[in-house]
């Protein structure tokens, strides 16, 4: 019976079309989306931040970068507008996005991509890890500060009041010629030192707002999606940007130093730095622009964050329907 029954049981060879073996594996993803796509999102978000912003942000450098020589500058946010658009006109606000168009994009590719990936690393399965929202932060920040800081630095210079620059490449060519390429990463451990801190705040308080938020109504959470990262990321700018100023002071003096009469320091040490301007100004100088920062850094933040989240989502749908 065993052998009579036993040919209906017997294994069904494979077609000679069928390889098993043979797996193409899709690349690494995380949260649906692979790491291009994480590169292109971020990348369009601080364009678009930047871009946006860049007013604001003039109105900042011209605030922070004074020198015990340099000509007398209005110190509030009103009198700088009106003295910019006085005697420059609103072209003036524009100096220098050039130098921070070609910086942001690729910066911010680099930097959220870092996010992306060491928070998935460091969270364990937690996505409610503050710890590793702040850490994955701090790594983002260092990587992309020295994609952007070049830039950053000509971006400021053009920026000044009177500066002595034509325009993106005549900056780049005469820092090179008259000061070497170091001078391009003067204020580069300043910058990390002060972003680090300023990502850490910033990217704990956004994702601990974002969950608050979602919890108030979990019921409507996916169709207020977009207020939420716009509400989160201002509050997490705001109060980022302010805590961080006094860092900020010291780049902007370093990035500008010898430029329209303002200051050169010996060294590009932060506490030489902090020390010449307490000595001028007091204290209250190392909160200069604290107001145009913040200003900048909360519309900015949710401006990044909800077309960075609005990039993701279009590229989620993209994949599903793959």
């Amino acid at each position: 019976m065993a052998t009579e029954a036993s040919p209906q049981y017997r294994t069904v060879p494979p077609p000679p079309d069928f390889h098993p073996e043979i797996i193409i594996s899709p690349s690494p993803s995380h949260g649906g989306l692979e790491f291009w796509q994480f590169m292109i999102a971020g990348s369009i978000a601080g364009s678009v931040e930047h871009m946006a912003m860049f007013p604001v942000d003039t109105l900042k450098t011209r605030m922070q970068a004074l020198g015990a020589s340099c000509p007398v500058q209005p110190v509030g946010v009103r009198q700088a507008l009106g003295s910019i658009l006085k005697l420059e006109g609103p072209s003036g606000l524009y100096r220098g996005i050039g130098a921070m168009g070609l910086g942001a994009g690729p910066a911010h590719a680099v930097y959220f991509s870092v996010y992306e990936f060491s928070k998935q690393f460091l969270s364990r399965g937690d996505p409610n890890n503050p710890i590793a929202h702040a850490v994955s932060g701090v790594f983002a920040t260092v990587t992309s500060d020295a994609v952007i800081t070049p830039m950053d630095m000509v971006k400021q210079r053009l920026q000044l009041q009177s500066s002595p620059y034509k325009g993106v490449a005549d900056c780049v060519k005469r820092v090179l010629v008259e000061e070497g390429i170091g001078a391009f990463y003067a204020s580069y451990r300043t910058t990390v030192i002060m972003n680090a801190p300023f990502t850490a705040v910033h990217f704990a308080t956004y994702e601990a707002a974002k969950r608050g938020l979602m919890e108030v109504s979990p019921d409507n959470a996916s169709d207020e999606r977009l207020v939420v990262h716009a509400t989160a990321g201002a509050a997490a700018g705001a109060l980022a940007a302010t805590v961080t100023t006094p860092l900020d002071v010291v780049k902007t003096q370093l990035q500008c130093q010898g430029v329209c009469g303002c200051d050169r320091f010996s060294s590009s040490s932060i506490g030489n730095v902090m020390d010449t301007i307490v000595k001028r100004e007091g204290y209250r100088g190392l909160m200069r622009g604290w107001i145009p920062r913040m200003l900048f850094h909360a519309p900015a933040a949710a401006i990044c964050w909800s077309t960075y989240e609005a990039s993701k989502s279009f590229f989620q749908r993209l994949n599903n329907s793959d």
